[in-house]
């Protein structure tokens, strides 16, 4: 079976082609700038040289004809026609209770889907754009939804919770759903994996961190803490996201400031994090490179996101009543030397015990970065949430033949 990954945003829309017979990639891209008359798709066939196009691409549904064309075109692409794409999956981002694991595209599925807009206003509206311009392209051909937050279902009552009054989760489902689902499941089942130890027998701490990101308790395989909550604005420091703060700094600031709503939601949102502290860039290998310089906002921005990320850690192996295994992924997670060094120095008291020579190597494999006596195994794992959606899809299809 050949698998069409779809993630679908509101301007832009990423693509891979797996052939599950080995779980190989054919080919992946990137289609930038939808709306606009100078569109850029950019194709990169696996083992080729990469195509780059611009054109105007207005909608998603012609983003999706143009990545099939050229999947199908006879000097770049990787397949004879479109009838070889068996299957597509979807990255959708909130399932809200309604999912607790991936599900096939149907009427009721999209209608709930809908229903969650107000939960993802950012991303559920633009996967089912993708998952309507699949269907206009590829009709009849099976596709599946793969949650962010599925993972995260196995939560307890008193994890997921908020203490206000309990008639806001009955009538609204106020309560934490966390994100980046696919990529926790995928680097804990890997780093046991990669441990040749049972997954049911630990207690792993996965770090996904980039310019989003989050932390999860994973014990005996499940979720049972995530730090992102009903939106992926609660948790850590990120890139332009505030993470954690005090929720009566919302009501204060647009008193003072005569913000509206929606002004003081893209504050949070895209204004602050690292951005906000830096004053120069939310991209931490910036704030790394003005950190060295000796720049004294860069320094504070990057001591604000280590130092979170570390309770974080701390907070969840007090959760857990211990820790096996820290798990280090996503774009800050695997290639940010200076981040892990400066977190697992102040872990001793776990246990854990950085060996600086592994840390300092560059792989894309995983690989432990702690001493052969560290009583904590600190992984770095490289993350993938498209073949975990390629699996989740191909599964759920042939199951459903």
């Amino acid at each position: 079976m050949k698998v069409l990954v779809i993630n679908a945003g509101s301007s832009s829309l990423k693509y891979q082609l797996y052939n599950m017979t080995d779980e190989s990639v054919l080919a992946k891209g990137l289609v930038e700038r939808i709306g606009m008359d100078s569109s850029i798709l950019t194709h990169k066939p696996t083992g080729r040289e990469d195509v780059t196009e611009v054109s105007e691409i207005l909608e998603h549904t012609t983003a999706i004809r143009k990545v099939i064309d050229i999947l199908t075109d006879k000097e770049n692409g990787v397949l004879g026609s479109v009838d070889e794409i068996q299957a597509v999956g979807h990255r959708v981002v909130h399932g809200g209770e309604a999912f607790k694991e991936s599900a096939l595209v149907d009427d009721a599925s999209k209608a709930e889907i809908r229903r969650l807009f107000d939960l993802a206003p950012l991303h559920n509206p633009a996967a089912m754009m993708g998952i309507r311009a699949a269907e206009s392209n590829m009709p009849g051909v099976p596709q599946v939804m793969v949650f962010d937050t599925a993972f995260h279902q196995t939560m307890p009552e008193k994890a997921y919770l908020y203490a206000i009054p309990r008639v806001l989760y009955k009538k609204y489902k106020v309560r934490r759903y966390g994100a980046h689902g696919t990529s926790h499941d995928y680097v804990s089942k890997a780093a046991a994996e990669y441990l040749d130890r049972p997954l049911e027998d630990l207690k792993i701490i996965t770090c996904h961190v980039g310019n989003g990101g989050s932390v999860t308790a994973v014990q005996g395989g499940v979720s049972v803490d995530t730090s992102m909550g009903m939106t992926p604005l609660e948790g850590l420091m990120m890139g332009t996201r505030s993470g954690d703060l005090d929720p009566a700094i919302v009501p204060y600031v647009m008193n003072k400031e005569e913000l509206s709503v929606s002004e003081v939601n893209s504050m949070l949102n895209k204004h602050s994090g690292l951005l906000a502290i830096s004053g120069i860039s939310s991209d931490m290998r910036e704030i790394t490179e003005g950190m060295e310089a000796g720049d004294a906002n860069s320094t504070l921005a990057f001591e604000m996101y280590e130092y979170r990320l570390r309770k974080y850690i701390g907070s969840y192996a007090a959760a857990m009543n211990g820790v096996d295994v820290i798990v280090f992924t996503a774009g800050v997670g695997e290639n940010s030397v200076v981040l892990r060094q400066k977190v697992c120095e102040q872990l001793t008291y776990l246990g854990v015990e950085l060996d600086e020579a592994l840390n300092a190597i560059r792989s894309g494999e995983p690989r432990r970065i702690t001493t052969a006596n560290s009583k904590v195994d600190v992984l770095v794992v490289p993350t993938n949430e498209e073949l975990v959606i390629a699996r989740d899809t191909h599964r759920i299809v042939l199951n459903s033949l």
